[in-house]
């Protein structure tokens, strides 16, 4: 049992918090997934090197895809962190534990939000130790500047877990790819390493619809020595809040069908 009758929400969410980081404190092999920003680093980094050195623009230079790898790392761990600590309960056969307890859905969304934290801060501290380290270049102040890019990603991330764990609520364990590669399937759309005028003519109208592009247009600004530009941030902002009522919406269906179709008995 995660709670009792008497339980408070605070107490419930440390409850789930503590089980998660137990969880990874005794499976060094759940932080695997950390080794891939400093992976993606060396390998983007590489590139941009090459590219600079055969007389490419500055754009494709280390510092645009340092940040570029930076970011999307921020994206792809925020929604690992989520749909991790939910696949984690199905694998160890625990749902239907949690669903005779006092906790509620928002409950365990914090406290596996909050362990996705550590590894979002983690993931920041590998790229830009691997950037200072291996390119002598230092990202710092550009993240300082970038933070409310930052946050808006975060958000993003939580948005992409809701629709993996609401496709695994419906179509159960076939669905946990989604974990891995739902941040992927957006990754060519959104800008991270090249303008949006970099894709093909048809392609466009889909990357401006996401509101990862506007995020890292506004981040390309900003390493470009422009200001944050705020109208990109307020573009992304409102298609955050518009896609997260989405999947929001989409993951409350699919729980409600999970307990009406009684789909608990694939993980009891």
């Amino acid at each position: 049992m995660i709670g009792t009758v008497g339980s408070t929400p605070g107490q419930r969410v440390l409850a789930i918090f503590t089980r998660q980081a137990i969880e990874f404190r005794r499976s060094p092999h759940r932080w695997f997934d950390l080794i891939a920003p400093a992976v993606d680093t060396l390998l983007i980094a590489t590139i941009g090197v090459l590219a600079v050195r055969e007389g490419a623009s500055a754009e494709a230079g280390v510092p645009y895809l340092l940040i570029g790898v930076l970011l999307f790392h921020v994206l792809w761990q925020a929604e690992l962190g989520i749909a991790l600590g939910f696949l984690d309960e199905t694998w160890s056969r625990n749902i239907l534990n949690l669903m005779v307890t006092p906790l509620r859905e928002l409950e365990f969304a914090a406290a596996v939000a909050g362990v996705g934290m550590v590894k979002v801060v983690a993931a920041i501290a590998v790229v830009a130790a691997t950037g200072v380290g291996l390119y002598a270049v230092d990202v710092g102040d550009t993240v300082l500047s970038v933070l409310p890019v930052i946050a808006l990603l975060i958000v993003q991330g939580w948005f992409l877990a809701f629709v993996c764990i609401g496709c695994v609520l419906r179509f159960g364990s076939g669905a946990e790819i989604l974990a891995w590669i739902l941040a992927f399937v957006i990754w060519p759309f959104s800008g991270v390493f090249y303008p949006v005028d970099a894709l093909p003519g048809g392609l466009q109208p889909v990357a401006w619809a996401l509101p990862t592009t506007h995020a890292f247009v506004a981040a390309r600004a900003v390493i470009g020595g422009a200001p944050l530009p705020w109208d990109d941030v307020a573009r992304s902002a409102l298609l955050t809040v518009a896609t997260g009522v989405i999947a929001t919406w989409f993951l409350l269906r699919m729980l409600a069908r999970f307990r009406r179709e009684g789909y608990v008995t694939r993980y009891s």
